[in-house]
């Protein structure tokens, strides 16, 4: 019997609301209001608001499919295992069970006949063995062999391996993960267990148990109230249940894979292998990406997606075919996706026509882009490297491939390969560090919810934020939405739609929307609401999808009853506008094509 992803993440999402669990949708892939990552890079990440202590609106019992991208093992992408966009099924309990419910209910979807059915003789866990700051954790050991792990299968492991913390400060706790035999016999050796035969166990699902919080002196406390959170790979669980090596033999890229080798004409074989994994990953990605508003450009995520969407061309090429394909790609990638996530089919012609701008436009680069290359490597001498014979590419040169004509550094070395040549990327990242005033080299790597901070001005320039959308309706027409935000404790910055430079005489009368409600004295009032409810009432926000039933809405209220501001939001807010400064906006410009970027400051 073969299983589908589509099964599988139903009945996750099936047993769980059995198990009196609020299913909810998932986030997009780039996170609200969160200036230190660039996309939702775990399934819990959405979600840490309310394993720090604030209560979700919906319910103490949670479960989704959240949508994931990482780029950091970009290169290994094409191997049986590594993607940039992974959905992650996940339950939480926040205050409400905890070690003993959440091990039965994984052991249970994962074993039971209604279920899963996995054979429970191919499953070994792990769980923290402890060390000077926090205890081994027996407990979570003695629930496993209650509901019947042999003692052998279950691996202590070191912090690691098995100890979970969002960040250096906060909560944290062990976790127990969970892995499904993947070696070559049916069943694994009776000696075999994750601590000493790693390779023939694939990790499967990873149970959180977040009871201490670590202080600013590096020590624990145990916190008063505990949650849980675990998450499962839906593409590797899939793969597992199928008996496949790699997650590319699933019903997830199959019809994929199919569409590239009909579109390129090509076969998929051992040789073209690496080049379509890398185009059916890469495109998937986009296609996710662009469904959650994200564009193409040269910073932040439209960077990131351009790049995926650049190495997808470039590998077509490689393998001969230079037509326009990558539309074709995502349509049949939407009719995968579109039941699980409904708003990728609303924004069916949006994605299409974002792609094919896009390829359009790297086509007509590209083959100036390359002769460019080939004039630069050729064996004449260049006043860049002088006499003699080449034997790399300088930073100079890598950089104007990349400024010019729009090659990612990752194309630029991919091509010097194939002639034998290194690329100096050390200073290359430095001149594109400079270039967009935005260091990306570990900006997917870490994350810490909310804002930059929670101190009092990055709270105060967050609560600014709302006033400032709705400022831009009021002068502008009422139809402007947010399209991102980064915000520190130094200023604001906001990104919004629109399709022409916005005045100064404008932006003054924004800034005295903004700073009349602040002189107003408005309370910051925070309603729970039903989501149909907000979105009839004329609440503000664009992103309706990845909202819960129920949503929190924040009305800026004056003294006199004036209502400034109405918004769905979920970060922090001043409780009264008296504790802001004077708002003023220090500069207008572009951030993407129909996106134009405000930065701000309050001023004491």
């Amino acid at each position: 019997m073969r299983y589908t992803s589509t099964e599988i993440r139903q009945k996750f999402l099936d047993f769980f609301k059995n198990k009196n669990h609020e299913i909810i949708p998932s986030a997009p892939v780039v996170p609200e209001n969160d200036p230190t990552v660039l996309f939702n890079t775990a399934w819990m990440q959405p979600l840490v608001p309310y394993l720090l202590g604030e209560k979700h609106p919906s319910w103490t019992r949670l479960a989704d499919s959240q949508k994931c991208i990482r780029t950091w093992d970009i290169e290994e992408v094409w191997d049986n295992s590594h993607l940039t966009f992974f959905e992650m099924l996940g339950n939480w309990s926040l205050w409400d069970y905890f070690k003993k419910e959440s091990i039965n209910y994984s052991y249970e979807f994962l074993t039971s006949l209604d279920w899963l059915a996995l054979d429970p003789k191919k499953i070994a866990v792990t769980v923290f063995e402890g060390d000077k700051d926090a205890p081994r954790d027996e407990e979570s050991a003695q629930i496993w062999e209650d509901v019947w792990m042999p003692k052998n299968k279950i691996s202590y492991l070191n912090a690691s391996e098995n100890w979970w913390a969002a960040w250096d400060t906060g909560p944290c706790g062990p976790d127990s993960e969970i892995f499904y035999w993947v070696g070559e016999s049916e069943f694994p050796p009776e000696e075999s267990n994750v601590w000493n035969d790693e390779d023939n166990w694939m990790e499967i699902w990873n149970n959180v148990f977040m009871e201490y919080k670590r202080v600013e002196d590096w020590t624990l406390e145990k916190l008063p109230n505990q949650n849980v959170d675990t998450g499962m790979w839906l593409e590797r669980i899939v793969a597992t249940l199928n008996w496949e090596k790699t997650v590319y033999n699933t019903d997830i890229f199959d019809y994929i894979i199919n569409k590239i080798t009909e579109v390129i004409w090509t076969e998929y074989n051992e040789k073209t292998l690496k080049a379509i994994r890398i185009i059916a990953d890469h495109s998937r990605t986009a296609t996710v990406m662009i469904s959650d508003w994200v564009v193409p450009s040269n910073v932040d995520q439209g960077y990131v997606l351009r790049r995926l969407m650049r190495i997808s061309i470039r590998q077509a090429h490689k393998l001969g075919f230079k037509g326009l394909f990558l539309s074709e790609v995502a349509e049949v990638i939407i009719e995968k996706l579109w039941l699980a996530y409904p708003h990728m089919i609303d924004k069916k012609s949006t994605i299409l026509e974002e792609i094919v701008r896009e390829e359009k436009q790297f086509v007509e680069t590209l083959e100036k882009g390359l002769k460019e290359f080939e004039k630069l490597t050729s064996p004449q001498p260049s006043p860049l490297r002088g006499e003699g014979a080449r034997t790399g590419i300088s930073w100079k040169e890598a950089f104007k491939l990349y400024d010019t004509f729009g090659f990612p550094l990752e194309m630029t070395i991919d091509l010097a390969e194939e002639k034998g040549l290194k690329v100096d990327v050390e200073w290359f990242k430095e001149a594109e560090k400079k270039h967009q005033e935005l260091s990306r080299a570990g900006a997917e790597q870490k994350f810490k919810w909310g804002l930059a901070d929670d101190w009092e001005e990055t709270t105060a320039l967050h609560s600014a934020t709302h006033l400032l959308l709705a400022g831009l309706n009021d002068v502008l027409g009422g139809w402007i939405s947010q399209k991102g935000s980064n915000i520190t404790a130094e200023r604001l910055r906001f990104d919004f739609n629109f399709d022409r430079k916005v005045t100064r005489e404008e932006l003054d009368k924004v800034e005295d929307f903004v700073n009349k409600a602040i002189t107003s004295e408005c309370e910051v009032v925070l309603v729970n609401m039903d989501k149909q409810e907000a979105k009839d009432s004329g609440v503000e926000w664009s992103f309706w999808e990845k909202y819960p039933e129920v949503v929190k809405v924040y009305t800026f209220k004056s003294n006199s009853w004036e209502v400034f501001s109405k918004e769905l939001c979920w970060g922090p807010h001043v409780e009264n506008t008296k504790t802001m400064w004077t708002f003023k906006i220090k500069k207008e410009e572009s951030s993407s094509r129909g996106v134009r970027r405000i930065k701000a400051v309050l001023i004491k």
